[in-house]
């Protein structure tokens, strides 16, 4: 039984899909970019702003399925420099501190609304 996420905390779905679908106890975070939920705005400013908003957008997806960061089993990371690498991953690790899940990397030469970076993940709700 699939159940598709939707929650007002983070951006709504720029196309035809959902934040997140939960199959079982799985979820399926959408790409997220910075956008302000609040106003629909792209955070202006440095990658480490962008990072962060990005990371409690998809935080708040999350949440709004009855999942956490600690869920989160696979993250792939798409930016357009790979120069953003190192602080990308300052941020990152502010969030997911000693949990590491699996990632990918990956530059790519353009993405949605001509942002530098977007992230989408994949959770895993144990013993369930």
């Amino acid at each position: 039984m699939k159940r598709f996420i939707e929650t007002d905390k983070a951006p709504k779905a720029i196309g035809p899909y959902s934040q997140a679908v939960v199959v079982g106890n799985m979820m399926f975070v959408s790409g997220q970019i910075p956008i302000d939920p609040e106003n629909g705005d792209l955070v202006q400013g440095t990658i480490e702003e962008k990072t962060e908003r990005v990371l409690e957008n998809l935080k708040a997806i999350l949440e709004a399925g009855g999942f956490s960061l600690k869920d989160v089993v696979k993250v792939t990371v798409f930016t357009t420099s790979m120069d953003y690498l190192q602080r990308v991953n300052e941020v990152y690790s502010r969030y997911f501190g000693d949990h590491r899940p699996a990632r990918s990397f990956v530059a790519v030469a353009q993405l949605p609304r001509n942002v530098e970076i977007e992230i989408e993940a994949i959770a895993v709700k144990e013993g369930e």
